[in-house]
């Protein structure tokens, strides 16, 4: 959808070990207004529950100190990045993001929202954890590869540049995307060394 990472709001609904480490990353690669949401709403400075981790988030996420819930931060964002439930959005909130909208709802097995109800909010670009959609998004699709490309290297820990490498890596193998083939298939056979070269080239 050619949107600036630099510009794009991305809201990620679930701030446990898999959104907030998500939400590492893509600040890390560049993004710069990245919003978390947990079950209980925005997380944000007024927010006096906060655990120590979703405290230091604040460091990265929530510059402009939004509050309230994920309905509310959802309005007017690009990107929606779920790890949380199934069934937390309806088409009617996808219509209220940006135009071209990208909906990544990735529980499983429900996602928080189907693909088709994304689409049909105006979503240009949806993927979900489950094989029976397009645009799968699994960790199978790393796994593999980061773990031969760090037995290749003797590296000694995974790092975020890694981790970059390793994703680049997935993107370069789809030459022409599509709204409905944002990354390789899981039996790719090309997936598994690609991925191992970059991550060992990153070392």
């Amino acid at each position: 959808v050619r949107k600036d990472k630099a510009r794009v709001r991305v809201v990620g609904n679930g701030a446990g070990a898999a959104g907030i480490a998500v939400a590492r990353l893509l600040h890390r690669y560049g993004f710069r207004d990245i919003v978390l949401c947990d079950s209980r709403g925005v997380v944000s400075k007024k927010r006096k529950d906060l655990s120590v981790v979703k405290k230091e988030m604040l460091t990265i996420t929530n510059k402009k100190n939004f509050s309230g819930t994920l309905a509310d931060v959802l309005s007017g964002a690009d990107v929606f990045i779920g790890l949380s439930k199934g069934g937390l959005l309806a088409a009617s909130d996808v219509r209220t993001m940006a135009e071209e909208a990208i909906v990544f709802a990735m529980a499983n097995p429900v996602p928080e929202i189907m693909p088709d109800d994304a689409r049909r909010g105006g979503a240009a670009v949806v993927a979900s954890g489950r094989s029976d959609f397009p645009n799968q998004i699994n960790i199978s699709l790393v796994f593999p590869g980061v773990f031969r490309g760090l037995l290749y290297a003797r590296a000694k820990k995974i790092t975020e540049r890694m981790k970059i490498a390793a994703a680049e890596a997935l993107a370069r193998l789809v030459k022409k995307p599509t709204e409905h083939n944002i990354v390789p298939g899981m039996f790719d056979k090309r997936v598994v060394r690609a991925v191992a070269e970059a991550v060992g080239r990153s070392v």
